[in-house]
Parts: structure tokens; C-alpha cells; sequence
């Protein structure tokens, strides 16, 4: 008698990353990234939905009925985005998910503000001149602490140019040199807005001694084992 077959019962993606659309390259330790995960996770590329669009000073006028339809067909345990500047909709997306739902690293504030105030804690970002208080929820105050890169970085211009070469050692090596050169005695964290800026979390503590929040922190403390450690 020949052994009964069992259905095989395929598992959820770890995660859905509700992913801009962007042709970028997202290497291991972006959002975006499927190296930067220890499971499989699940990317939905919101179509239409530029970093122009959405890396914007008015939030409010972001179109945000795309990321309302992914949400629907979302088939990862934990839900987020690429990108920290769609914070304004935290609280409205989560309410049409059972799941956990991070619109972005930036909603961190909540617990981080209770250990350091807006003169202790350092924002980067990727645009210090779109990121303002309508993206920081009830922590306005906190809009002292932003630093955005700079206009001609080499992270900044692949992002906003959507270029197809990245030099991973050059962006790095800026983004150090920048955090550095702003840093003050009274800073203690880090918080990086930008789910393109946790590649250089490393070199950022080796370098700072500050320890660093991201979005890849939030991930991981909805869903332990979720990210490589080399990225916590």
C-alpha cells in the first residue's frame, strides 16, 4: 500500500516590504534586500510611487491609496516600508492590518524618546529640508535633532537619481565622515530614517560608539531571528 501523500503547507514570508518604486541597487542590509533577512520575505513595488512623490515635506498629499491595496495582498508575519518619510500614515495603515505594521524607523521615537532627549539623539536622513515635524508625530520637539545627507553625497545622488551603480564603500566612508564631523558630546544615539543607511550601521558604531536604531531594529523586535545579526 503505497504511503499517503500529505499536502506540503507553504510558510508566510517572514516579511512584506512595501518597496517605492525605485530600480536602485538595495544591497544586503537595505529594506530591500532579501540577502539582509535570515527567512524569505515578500517585496510588492508600489507603482507610481517615486522618491519624489514620497520624500516630501507634505506628507499629507502623498498618494497613499497603492500602499492601502498592497496592504491587502500583504503575505508576510510583519508588514513595512521603504521608506521613513510615509511616518505620517503609520497610525491610518496600521488600523487596515491585523499584522505588525512599520511605516518607518522613525515611529522608534515613541520608545526612544522616554531615554534621550531631542539634544542626545542624532536623526540622519536622507533630506533634512523634506523631513520636518508632520513626520515625527507627537516628538516635534525632536525635529532639532535631524542632520540629512548631503545634497551631493554619493548615496544621496544613486537614491535620488534612481542610478543603477552603487559604490557601497564610497557611501559608506561619506556617510562616517559626515555623522562624525555633526556629532556633539551630549549625542548618545542614533536613529537613521533612511532604510537605505542600516548597511552602514557598523561602520557608524565602530566609528561613533553610539549605539543605532533603524528600521531593521523595529523588524527584528517584532520578529525575533528575522534580520542577520550582522545588520543588528
Amino acid at each position: 500500500m503505497a504511503a499517503q501523500q500529505h499536502p506540503t503547507i507553504a510558510m508566510p514570508p517572514a516579511v512584506t516590504v512595501l518597496q517605492l518604486d525605485t530600480d536602485f541597487p538595495r544591497i544586503t542590509g537595505d529594506v530591500g534586500a532579501h540577502s539582509t533577512y535570515r527567512e524569505d520575505i515578500e517585496i510588492i513595488r508600489i507603482r507610481a510611487a517615486t522618491v519624489a512623490k514620497v520624500v516630501t515635506d507634505t506628507p499629507v498629499q502623498i498618494d497613499i491609496a497603492p500602499f492601502e491595496t498592497a496592504l491587502g495582498s500583504a503575505k508576510g508575519e510583519v508588514i513595512v516600508t521603504s521608506c521613513g518619510f510615509l511616518s505620517y500614515w503609520q497610525n491610518y495603515l496600521a488600523t487596515q492590518t491585523c499584522k505588525p505594521f512599520i511605516s518607518s524607523s522613525l515611529i522608534a521615537l515613541e520608545t526612544l524618546s522616554q531615554s534621550y532627549s531631542p539634544e542626545e539623539l542624532l536623526i540622519l536622513t536622507f533630506d533634512a529640508d523634506c523631513l520636518n515635524v508632520s513626520h515625527l508625530g507627537q516628538h516635534k520637539a525632536y525635529a532639532s535633532s535631524i542632520l540629512g545627507l548631503p545634497i551631493n553625497c554619493h548615496l544621496r545622488e544613486v537614491i535620488s537619481n534612481n542610478l543603477t551603480h552603487l559604490d557601497a564603500d564610497l557611501a559608506g566612508a561619506e556617510i562616517v565622515a559626515h555623522v562624525s564631523k555633526h556629532l556633539t558630546q551630549k549625542h548618545r544615539h542614533i536613529l537613521l530614517e533612511c532604510t537605505n543607511l542600516p548597511p552602514y550601521k557598523a561602520a557608524l558604531t565602530q566609528q561613533t560608539g553610539l549605539p543605532v536604531t533603524d528600521i531593521l531594529t523595529l523588524i527584528e523586535f517584532e520578529r525575533a531571528g528575522t534580520i542577520h545579526s550582522d545588520f543588528l
